[in-house]
């Protein structure tokens, strides 16, 4: 590799019953552990996350609850000089997202454990924030990588919606897999746990649950309950236009359930 490393550098990543780190536990870390003599160190560990791992959860990474009903819980292992934390300490981090997802994920596992991970003083080289700098995720970034040339007309309402019809011709010319009709477009590119189209509502373990905020990961059920005036600030505000009914029938204490297709 290209990389000069003063320490060791980790690259690892997780896999988790769900999304949000004070609700949500570990089930898998894979690790790669690169020394500056350029010795090379790979492990992979499964955990008992305590709780029941969501069938959407499964359906992404395959493990199910019998697959690591026998494994340790991360507590047991996270102590010790052998444990998840001591393994972490001083070493530089690197991954795919991880400053999004899997560092917030490990640190809430170490503390829950009684241990500390502490990015403050290391390194941490994150592939989708330097995928997101050198290739933009705007209309001009989309037209170098799927056309090969430069939007010349960057920001003119014409020379945009020209250049959008371009890159989704390019696009399904690139991925042959892709359907082609708009409808079935639609739903092979929507994420199915997102209720409405901004995503700020999603399916929780088989109920609607607030997805921003303070009350991310929360259901409605529990917000009718407990804070029903942020479901009508929801509702004045227009959060979520295209689901809005959902709000009102909470209100009334109907709760929408996931349907199992």
């Amino acid at each position: 590799m290209r990389l000069k490393l003063k320490r060791p550098l980790i690259i690892f990543d997780l896999e988790t019953t769900g999304t949000d780190p004070q609700r949500d536990r570990i089930v898998e870390m894979a690790a790669i552990k690169l020394w500056p003599d350029g010795t090379k160190e790979e492990k992979k560990r499964r955990f008992n996350p305590g709780i029941a791992i969501p069938r959407e959860a499964t359906a992404v990474h395959g493990i199910s609850d019998a697959d690591v009903k026998d494994e340790p819980h991360f507590s047991k292992v996270a102590k010790g000089d052998r444990g998840v934390a001591s393994y972490f300490r001083n070493c530089d981090l690197a991954g795919y997202n991880i400053i999004n997802f899997d560092i917030p994920m490990l640190a809430a596992e170490l503390e829950r454990a009684g241990e500390k991970l502490d990015v403050s003083q290391i390194a941490v080289i994150d592939s989708y924030r330097i995928f997101c700098i050198r290739e933009p995720r705007d209309l001009s970034g989309a037209m170098r990588f799927y056309c090969g040339k430069q939007h010349g007309s960057a920001h003119e309402a014409l020379g945009d919606v020209e250049a959008t019809l371009e890159v989704l011709e390019a696009q399904l010319k690139r991925y042959t897999d892709l359907p082609d009709t708009p409808y079935e477009i639609d739903q092979a590119t929507r994420d199915p746990e997102e209720v409405d189209r901004r995503g700020k509502l999603k399916w929780v373990d088989g109920e609607i649950a607030v997805n921003f905020g303070r009350h991310k990961s929360k259901t409605l059920r529990f917000l009718a309950e407990t804070e029903p005036d942020y479901i009508r600030w929801m509702i004045d505000n227009k959060v979520v236009d295209d689901a809005v009914h959902h709000l009102h029938d909470a209100l009334l204490g109907h709760f929408a359930k996931q349907s199992a297709d």
